[in-house]
């Protein structure tokens, strides 16, 4: 029973770990890339059609091996519904963006392959009900699903006060790193070609990653990702203290153990 249990775990692990790794790679596709004639909608249809089932196929494998069972299932479909009615109050109008204090919360309390999930459902579905469907939609799902990942994966600190600490620090290197995925995919596009900060195929990594950061500074996207930070931020130290109780309230009758220091 323990190899079995270990065996689950490192399933799930790797899976969850592939999935990050994969969402990274597409991202960054400008920096890999030799030449550049592809366009918006190109790209993509090609990462939507790699995110779906990459979606379903971490589902099916969290359902196999126990992380996430039917009770938390019915959670997340909850959680993701909620979220996405929850975003038409922002969807990032001025940077102002009401979507990922409920993942990151979400996702602290069950852990990264559930934040994975509800953060790429919640963008899908919110698109849906606000007619927010374009290119840019499953960058917005595979980025929402890292943010959630990643605070699966945030030290439970003793104290409530502390976890809420960590989950704000948290929220605001997310905010960045967010803005910061959604700029690189369609930089090339954006930044046009034949200036000091345009994309230049066939050029180095570190040439074009430093024209990268250069277009982030020089056009204000850093104050957009600031209004995210600072909305995100805000949202958590007022429903945390609530939402942490009614979460793990909700997940110790899911089965699910609290983790040391919860």
């Amino acid at each position: 029973m323990a190899r079995e249990f270990f065996v689950a775990k490192m399933i799930s692990r790797l899976s969850i770990c592939l999935a990050a790794l994969s969402s990274v790679l597409v991202f960054c596709w400008p920096l890999f890339l030799g030449r550049a004639n592809a366009n918006e909608s190109q790209v993509a249809q090609t990462v939507f059609i790699l995110l779906m089932p990459l979606l379903l196929i971490l589902l099916l494998v969290e359902f196999a091996t126990g992380e996430i069972g039917s009770k938390q299932l019915a959670i997340l479909g909850v959680l993701i519904a909620l979220n996405a009615v929850i975003r038409l109050l922002g969807a990032g109008t001025a940077g102002i963006e009401t979507a990922f204090f409920l993942i990151i919360i979400g996702a602290y309390v069950f852990g990264s392959s559930f934040g994975f999930i509800l953060g790429s459902g919640s963008l899908f579905v919110s698109a849906l009900l606000s007619g927010g469907v374009g290119p840019w939609l499953p960058f917005q799902m595979m980025a929402a699903g890292l943010v959630g990942l990643g605070a699966g994966t945030l030290w439970r600190a003793r104290g409530r006060l502390a976890q809420i600490a960590i989950l704000i620090a948290y929220a605001i290197v997310a905010a960045f790193f967010y803005g910061a995925l959604m700029t690189m995919w369609n930089w090339p596009f954006l930044a046009g070609l034949g200036t000091t900060l345009s994309f230049v195929p066939g050029a180095s990594i570190v040439s074009n990653l430093q024209r990268f950061i250069q277009y982030e500074i020089l056009t204000g996207g850093l104050l957009w990702d600031l209004g995210r930070a600072i909305t995100t931020s805000a949202l958590i130290a007022l429903t945390a203290p609530a939402l942490l109780t009614s979460l793990r309230r909700a997940a110790n009758r899911a089965g699910i153990a609290r983790r040391k220091g919860e």
